[in-house]
């Protein structure tokens, strides 16, 4: 079976900041931003991008449906 590999795009001027897709990533790869967005929000980001597996639990967890996460092989 191939290994997959995952990657996240959060749209940051959405981002409330609630850290709930951090608290749910099993491998640490989301940090929240030094910086705010136009509504003054530390936003989330992915801050390990290489530890991303894919799971998708950010995905599913954020109550704004701000996070996509893509899959790929390797």
């Amino acid at each position: 079976m191939a290994k997959m590999r995952g990657s996240i795009v959060v749209d940051a001027e959405r981002c409330k900041g609630c850290e709930v897709c951090r608290v749910s990533c099993p491998t640490g790869t989301i940090g929240m931003a030094k910086e705010v967005n136009h509504k003054g929000y530390y936003f989330a980001y992915p801050e390990n991008p290489d530890l991303c597996i894919g799971c998708a639990n950010c995905a599913m967890v954020c109550p704004d449906g701000v996070i996509t996460v893509y899959k790929t092989k390797i």
